[in-house]
């Protein structure tokens, strides 16, 4: 074959080459376009109705703000003045409680798991339960105490309330904790072990503190979660339209109280509502602007 017919069906197999890889580069750039603008729309779809919650939340909590939300009692119906000074009281008392027994527990098996159980039967044993438990519905929570504690002492109390919020704090601390310590290098283990550290050291002065602002944060992100739950308080705290401070009785709190008064056909009711709809709101974006931003950078 002459030499100009080669470079001719050269220039031709060529050609044909970059019409391939043009025609390829024009369809995934098309691909990627139409990917793109569905995310667009997607990610416009769920903030349209995330500020649209926040707006109505502002705009009808904010104007049942007033002094009396914060120093008065839950009202009757149809009354002229009353707050939510006690509904207030008895979830920052049970939140609070629940905290302290729920992270102990949580932290400690996080730390087991992340530094002991890794390949043990036991490890896996809890890793899995703590799995179903971190994604049971916490109605499910609420019946387990309630036939456990509840329906065995005879009466609701404050104190079952801050085990089935305690129940739902442990595994997301848990999770959290163990998560956090499984990132920290293993340079840092094994350079403390070079020094003849002993491992109950190790893990309280250098991993502890190495994954301390991650761990915080997931405690800070279960207070959260709880603050707001109101299928658990039910089946166990129920509701308390006076000021208590006994954890035998049953006690008021701010999401059970939510849920019946948004369910009444009383204005005043609703009103107080919306109200404690704008606290328990703002109560958890500022815990998860604490836990995003002011603990991001701590080491």
């Amino acid at each position: 074959m002459p030499s100009s017919s080669v470079q001719v069906a050269d220039q031709a197999s060529r050609a044909a080459l970059q019409a391939r890889r043009e025609a390829r580069y024009r369809r995934r750039k098309i691909t990627n376009r139409i990917a793109l603008t569905m995310s667009l729309l997607a990610m416009v779809f769920g903030v349209f109705w995330l500020v649209w919650i926040l707006f109505e939340t502002v705009r009808l909590g904010a104007d049942g703000l007033s002094l009396a939300v914060f120093t008065e009692m839950t009202p009757p119906p149809q009354a002229e003045t009353g707050g939510l000074s006690n509904a207030i009281a008895g979830s920052l008392m049970m939140v609070g409680l629940a905290t302290l027994v729920g992270t102990p527990i949580g932290v400690l098996a996080g730390i087991y798991l992340a530094e002991y159980g890794q390949r043990s039967w036991l490890g896996h044993a809890v890793r899995f339960i703590n799995d179903i438990l971190l994604s049971a519905p916490s109605i499910v929570v609420g019946l387990f105490i309630y036939s456990a504690y509840v329906a065995r002492v005879g009466t609701f109390s404050g104190l079952a309330g801050v085990l089935a919020l305690a129940l739902i704090v442990i595994p997301v601390v848990i999770r959290t904790t163990e998560n956090m310590l499984s990132l920290v290098p293993n340079a840092l283990r094994e350079a403390a072990y070079a020094l003849g550290t002993p491992k109950w050291k190790v893990i309280s002065s250098v991993t502890l503190k190495a994954a301390r602002a991650g761990v915080i944060t997931g405690i800070l992100l279960a207070v959260a979660r709880i603050s707001g739950e109101t299928a658990p308080l039910l089946f166990t705290a129920l509701s308390n339209q006076f000021w208590t401070s006994n954890l035998g009785e049953p006690m008021a709190s701010l999401p059970v109280t939510i849920f019946k008064f948004a369910m009444s056909p009383y204005e005043n009711w609703q009103k107080l509502a919306w109200a404690g709809v704008f606290l328990i709101t703002i109560g958890v974006l500022a815990i998860n602007i604490i836990a995003r931003t002011f603990l991001r950078n701590k080491h």
